[in-house]
């Protein structure tokens, strides 16, 4: 079976940290999905559309961290005072 568009983008923009303590806020998780289609080239569903996939692929107690080219893409892109 083929892996849809957020599938790709939970395997390649994030990993389950569930000794983390935290959880990425909803700004930082939709950012990050949009850092991803960025770099990955990907046309970006509507932000109703992502949250409706996110709800059937992550469960309310998995604690999702950054990783990867989409992070360091966000992180940029939301601290521009850095650049």
């Amino acid at each position: 079976m083929a892996q849809s568009q957020f599938d790709q983008f939970l395997t390649e923009a994030t990993y389950r940290d569930p000794e983390s303590g935290s959880i990425l806020s909803r700004d930082a998780f939709y950012g990050l999905y949009t850092s991803w289609c960025n770099v990955s080239q990907e046309t970006p569903q509507a932000e109703h559309v992502f949250w409706e996939a996110m709800a059937q692929l992550v469960g309310p107690g998995d604690e999702l961290r950054m990783k990867g080219p989409a992070a360091a893409d966000y992180i940029l892109a939301s601290y521009q005072a850095v650049v």
